[in-house]
């Protein structure tokens, strides 16, 4: 990949606002993540680095998302994955509370969370009754494909 092509991706992701692009050419990986409410500024242009580099010197997906699991998980819970990649919340706006928390009972086709992909607001519901155990992500963070939101007790 060339210093042009990465300019280019780090300009859509300025001009979409999306929070995380990651794309892969071959060997060649780069992971562009925006940071929210920081002003940008200018960085001269330096010699490519190989993406195998620059991934090896990110920290793992698990350390960074990964919450405290409140209670032991055992084989009878349930997993909520990210079904997409995004931003996200834990509320539906601002300064509101929660969907829910570690401890509610769900129900079928309730909402637990959003997570913001293209600008769009996709709300992610259970799909069983149970009770939260876990929660496994931060509000605002970034999330990938198949990663973890909440573990569930089925009822």
């Amino acid at each position: 990949m060339t210093i042009e092509e990465i300019k280019e991706l780090i300009r859509v992701v300025r001009e979409t606002g999306i929070a995380e692009l990651e794309v892969q050419r071959g060997e060649d990986r780069v992971r562009i993540r925006s940071a929210v409410a920081l002003p940008v500024e200018a960085v001269p242009a330096t010699p490519a680095v190989p993406a195998a580099t620059v991934a090896a010197a990110l920290p793992s997906e698990s350390k960074v998302h990964q919450l405290p699991v409140p209670i032991e998980v055992d084989q009878h819970h349930e997993v909520v994955k990210s079904p997409i990649v995004g931003t996200y919340y834990d509320s539906p706006a601002p300064g509101s509370g929660p969907f829910v928390k570690v401890g509610d009972r769900v129900e079928p086709k309730q909402v637990l969370c959003i997570i913001e992909s293209m600008k769009l607001m996709n709300e992610i519901e259970s799909e069983m009754a149970g009770v939260i155990v876990a929660k496994h992500i931060e509000n605002g963070r970034p999330v990938e494909y198949g990663e973890s939101l909440f573990t569930i007790r089925p009822l």
